[in-house]
């Protein structure tokens, strides 16, 4: 017994090291990085604090990564500087499909995808025809904002003539980028609509960051000073200080992007852009096929599909007028969706 028991223990501390071995083999490999799809969405200016646009694209992104078991990252994007090393880096990187969040990226999209053929990219509200040389791994996602701006521009008709005094109400735009001025052109077209003796302030706060509070603020209270019962803010971070100069002057405010009644009662009502729901769904049919992932197209958003609409009416409201502008403005949508009605949108 002596002379096989250093045999046993030998093979004893064999068998017991393969088993801790094998353990450390199993953790191993559940702890390694997994082949999920790596996606990048890099903001606009602003970043995520503007409760609207940018941080929308967030949304989208965190809902991808719960629900399709994909990983994912957020550039900020600080200046104008930043666009195009922010979708280098991200193409230079693990990412798979890269988001660029803003019309602006048109240009550093046309400069960056053509480097990268072997990527994905998509624009939100960059349509692929202003994408240099249309690379065939870029897919444009865009929405008809003059639909959900003509919803609001109904809504605020109907209030400010439900009100005394003047019939008039007004837009703050950011600046003159494609989607703010349709936003505007639909609010206005369908305001008029719906009150032909109503009068709309259109200006611009000239602010190429959208992240200017204060100047929005400013062109939001001269409105109201020339009578505007009704601010619809379309300016990003900017923006917010326009609603808040309706706050601070006791009159309607009209969010944009999100529905952004959360900021308060004030916000009569929003024009949505449903950007989460877009990145959702491109970052969906990526993983569905990514080496069939068709670039060169433009993926449209509008009332009809739901991509576009209207927020949460505030209940600030009576509930009969509530009910009423719901009423009118779901009308008006199924007319938009039938093509029965064409907000321009410029």
């Amino acid at each position: 017994m002596k002379r096989f028991l250093p045999l046993s223990l030998v093979a004893l501390a064999a068998l017991v090291a393969t088993v801790i071995g094998a353990a450390i083999a199993g953790s191993s490999s559940q702890a390694a990085p997994s082949q999920e799809i790596q996606v990048a969405v890099v903001t606009d200016i602003g970043g995520l604090n503007d409760k609207g646009f940018n941080s929308l694209s967030n949304v989208g992104l965190q809902r991808a990564i719960r629900q399709l078991d994909v990983g994912g990252r957020v550039f900020i994007t600080q200046t104008a500087a930043d666009r195009i090393p922010n979708l280098t880096r991200a193409a230079q990187g693990e990412y798979d499909l890269i988001i660029g969040v803003g019309f602006l990226m048109f240009e550093p999209l046309g400069k960056v995808a053509p480097t990268f053929r072997d990527k994905k990219f998509a624009g939100i509200d960059v349509p692929v025809a202003l994408v240099e040389g249309n690379p065939s791994n870029v897919r444009g996602l865009i929405f008809r904002e003059a639909e959900a701006g003509c919803l609001v521009g109904h809504i605020a008709a109907l209030e400010v003539k439900r009100l005394p005094g003047r019939d008039i109400i007004s837009a703050v735009g950011a600046n003159r980028v494609p989607a703010i001025v349709a936003f505007i052109s639909g609010y206005n077209f369908c305001a008029k609509r719906a009150n032909k003796a109503v009068r709309v302030l259109v200006n611009y706060a000239n602010d190429p960051t959208f992240s200017d509070q204060a100047k929005c603020r400013a062109t939001a209270l001269s409105q109201i000073a020339r009578g505007s019962k009704v601010v619809f803010q379309v300016a990003g971070q900017c923006g917010l200080g326009a609603l808040d100069a309706a706050k601070s002057r006791g009159v309607w405010g009209i969010g944009v992007d999100n529905d952004q009644y959360f900021l308060g009662k004030h916000v009569l009502t929003s024009a949505q852009k449903k950007v989460d729901v877009a990145v959702y769904d491109v970052i969906a049919a990526y993983k569905k096929n990514p080496s069939g992932f068709r670039g060169g197209i433009n993926k449209v958003y509008t009332v009809k599909n739901r991509g576009v609409g209207y927020g949460r009416l505030s209940t600030r409201l009576p509930a009969r007028v509530r009910a009423q502008y719901k009423k009118t403005t779901d009308a008006l949508a199924r007319l938009i969706a039938r093509g029965r009605v064409r907000p321009p949108a410029k």
